[in-house]
């Protein structure tokens, strides 16, 4: 989640190549990512925990980007 009212590009493209790499789709060269506000995502009821549904999005397609990951594990406070 990134919490701004304006979210630069550069911010939007290293969340979805972050979350490429933390999901299943991790080996493959390029991946779906969907992102919306968070006004648009809702848990229906009776959902397991951690499911939610959401509507309004957009795509970005993105490679996984391990480098991006290490880099910041090695300085968690640049984010």
């Amino acid at each position: 989640m990134i919490r701004s009212r304006e979210v630069p590009p550069q911010t939007l493209e290293e969340a979805a190549r972050l979350a490429a790499y933390y999901s299943k789709a991790r080996h493959a060269g390029t991946v779906p990512v969907d992102y919306t506000l968070i006004k648009h995502v809702w848990k229906p009821n009776g959902a397991r925990p951690g499911f939610v549904l959401y509507d309004h999005q957009k795509t970005l397609f993105v490679s996984p980007d391990p480098a991006l990951a290490e880099r910041l594990r090695a300085d968690p406070g640049r984010g």
